[in-house]
């Protein structure tokens, strides 16, 4: 893929901002220019840290389309686009062509734990259906299923499967992909707190929640990284750590919404399931905030 140099470095996972239970869109367009002024690489819409779960699915479609106006081409917009239901994923695939997304993030089909076969062909149907480069999320902590290399390698076959976005701190996996797949492959990271290492074994970037709290940091730290400074960032890792811990002490993305509270990005509404985090783990957030010097 000629444009396989734009998904490198530090994405952003988003949040998606309510406000008394609806769409905040003016916080979360400042909330996207923030995140570029910083430095952040690229923005990723709608995962699982956009609380994807409970939105309907023209919200979905909103929070795609203004993450595409709003980023203006400055950075790529990987829109998620995954669902259980093969037709839905390719629904939502298609809109974010649609809207001039730059590429889809599509999660491994959840709770109804397809085969390898079926996610071959979940995967298929997807890429066939659009042109933009599409990422696997294997995150088999909330999918169960787990894809396997094997599975991965028969689906870079198609021209369009461009990398995955890698969530299961195994860092083994980035050095068995990279030898079956080879270096074209693009590996993201899904996880933070491993992202080191991630990298150090032949990573290409991650995609963030910490980013979300922290955009010049992890950005700053993906360049080293991207840079063979392992020197240089392993001494942000050190800053970001606590916060890499603190922001899973409760299920993602109530510590995050949280922390941005205190920023004053927006409000820390989140929607049921999803409830705002305790006393307990407030204290945690904000005792990381200050080790990485983002407030007194």
């Amino acid at each position: 893929m000629s444009s396989a140099s734009r998904f490198r470095g530090s994405f952003t996972a988003l949040v998606t901002p309510f406000r008394d239970g609806a769409l905040d869109e003016k916080a979360f367009r400042a909330f996207v220019d923030w995140q570029i002024a910083e430095g952040t690489h690229g923005l990723v819409p709608v995962g699982t840290t956009g609380e994807s779960p409970t939105l309907s699915h023209d919200e979905h479609n909103r929070v795609v389309e203004w993450t595409v106006e709003q980023a203006a081409g400055r950075v790529p917009v990987i829109a998620g686009a995954g669902s259980n239901n093969t037709s839905e994923a390719v629904a939502l695939a298609e809109h974010a062509q649609k809207v001039g997304a730059s590429a889809l993030l599509v999660v491994t089909p959840y709770y109804n734990k397809p085969t390898q076969e079926g996610l071959y062909r979940h995967f298929k149907a997807i890429a066939d259906a659009v042109d933009l480069p599409v990422f696997i999320y294997n995150i088999p902590s909330r999918s169960v299923i787990d894809m396997s290399v094997e599975t991965m390698a028969r689906l870079f076959e198609i021209k369009n499967i461009a990398g995955v976005k890698d969530a299961t701190a195994n860092l083994a996996r980035v050095s068995l992909q990279r030898q079956v797949l080879g270096p074209d492959f693009i590996q993201l990271s899904g996880e933070d707190a491993t992202a080191l290492g991630f990298m150090a074994h032949g990573g290409h970037g991650c995609i963030s929640v910490a980013s979300n709290v922290a955009p010049r940091l992890c950005s700053e730290f993906q360049t080293a990284c991207l840079a063979g400074d392992f020197k240089a960032a392993l001494a942000i890792q050190d800053k970001l750590m606590p916060l890499h811990t603190a922001l899973f002490v409760e299920t993602n993305p109530s510590p995050t919404k949280y922390a941005l509270s205190l920023l004053g990005k927006m409000t820390e509404d989140a929607r049921l399931p999803m409830v705002p985090v305790s006393e307990t783990t407030r204290a945690v957030v904000r005792s990381a905030m200050v080790h990485a010097g983002l407030i007194n």
